[in-house]
């Protein structure tokens, strides 16, 4: 993957710039994958806090979903003046800020005694944190730092929070199972805090920064600093709200979430745990989601530098429709081969729809694409956070989560549908990638 040439570039002084046999950008992409990673620990817990709060603090599993909810919607909508204040402050201070507020939120929630508090430390302070460090980050530092294997970087760096799933989830469930939730809340707000000091002395903002070109392209001087972040990311949301494809991928990455985060991060844990699974079974299996999701996320970007986005996205949804409806068949006390095998196949699909969601905000918003991703992010969330309320007081209402599993697996049909009407730029020349 290291670009293995020299290539030349002048400064505008005239100086010439050598890239490395290894560009420095492959190392700015590590340390975002770490700092992902770290960050990744917030996203672990609240499918995992839901019977715990609800049997010693006696709040309704509705009740708990809405504070789940207000943390998903604020990560979405944050993720477009995020990217705007990246472009503004710098990505450093932005996410060493974000990191910091994530970890106050996580420790304060050690002391909460009324559900209000749950809303406002873990709804409002984790969700503003986190959507700081959404995968708008991810897409800011992939459209600085490289021209050439965009996709696959992008792909690599969207597996980090599955990888952050993969490590802590273990961990956080053992911890709630064994000592209380309390010392996983703990544990969440020291992993945030403990990636500050590594994202401030290794993390650079652009590679004019250290006199270099992307990875794959040429020289640019480093733009200069644009005020007004939050006017900026309103102005590219109506701008890009009035094209069609703005709207068929918001709708379809919001099923996305509510597929993902809302149901499956949030409420599988406690559906499995219905049907008499262990709780550190069932955060087992959501740790193996976690593997899979890595490899598939790779691939995704892999396959998004090749083939149709258009054609990936249909076909990433239709089956994680279908393997949705299955679901609730599957639950039993123990885990058994056909539970493994969905939790392989939803895995291999949990968040491959972002690398080809990004190269089409790509293709059609070119340097506004980082921030019109994090709309169309922001909408991922919203879905999340509509189901993360919905299907807690529908076990409430109902005493099952089934319904939800099933109506899930209806809107991925839909989003698949939705993904392939996308149409192409009228001035983007037809080629077999493009096809």
């Amino acid at each position: 993957m290291a670009q293995t040439t020299e290539t030349t570039a002048r400064t505008p002084a005239g100086q010439p710039l050598r890239t490395p046999r290894i560009h420095r950008a492959w190392f700015v992409a590590a340390v975002t994958f770490v700092t992902i990673i770290g960050a990744a620990a917030f996203a672990s817990l609240p499918g995992l806090l839901i019977e715990p709060l609800h049997e010693e603090l006696h709040w309704s599993r509705g009740t708990i979903g809405f504070a789940v909810s207000v943390n998903l919607a604020l990560y979405g909508l944050t993720a477009p003046f995020a990217a705007a204040l990246m472009d503004r402050f710098g990505i450093r201070r932005v996410v060493a800020v974000a990191l910091t507020i994530i970890s106050v939120g996580s420790l304060l929630t050690v002391w909460m005694t009324a559900a209000w508090q749950l809303v406002l430390y873990w709804g409002v302070l984790v969700g503003l944190g986190s959507g700081s460090m959404a995968l708008a980050f991810a897409a800011t530092v992939t459209n600085r730092w490289f021209v050439a294997r965009r996709g696959l970087v992008t792909g690599i760096l969207t597996a980090a929070g599955a990888s952050g799933q993969l490590i802590f989830l273990p961990l956080l469930s053992w911890l709630v199972e064994h000592h209380g939730w309390r010392p996983a809340a703990v544990t969440v707000a020291l992993a945030a805090l403990a990636v500050v000091p590594f994202v401030w002395l290794l993390l650079r903002d652009h590679p004019a920064d250290v006199r270099l070109a992307p990875y794959g392209g040429e020289y640019a001087d480093k733009p200069v600093p644009v005020p007004g972040a939050a006017r900026r990311a309103i102005t590219v949301l109506l701008k890009a709200a009035r094209t069609g494809p703005f709207w068929l991928l918001a709708g379809s990455f919001a099923i996305c979430g509510a597929s993902t985060n809302g149901l499956v991060r949030t409420h599988f844990v406690p559906s499995a745990h219905d049907h008499g699974m262990p709780v550190t079974a069932a955060a087992g299996l959501l740790a193996v989601i976690g593997v899979f999701d890595v490899l598939g996320t790779v691939a995704s970007g892999w396959f998004t530098d090749r083939f149709s986005p258009r054609r990936l996205l249909a076909v990433y949804y239709a089956l994680r429709g279908v393997s949705l409806l299955f679901l609730p068949m599957l639950f039993a006390p123990s885990v058994h081969p056909p539970m493994l095998f969905f939790i392989v196949f939803y895995g291999l699909d949990w968040v491959a729809t972002v690398p080809p969601t990004i190269a089409l905000c790509r293709e059609h918003y070119g340097e506004d694409s980082a921030i019109v991703f994090g709309w169309v992010l922001a909408s991922h969330q919203v879905g999340a956070a509509v189901v993360a309320f919905a299907a807690g007081v529908a076990r409430d209402v109902f005493g099952t989560y089934d319904v939800v599993w099933y109506a899930s697996g209806a809107l991925c049909a839909a989003a698949a549908l939705m993904a392939l009407v996308i149409s192409r730029p009228r001035s983007e020349a037809v080629s077999p990638a493009g096809a």
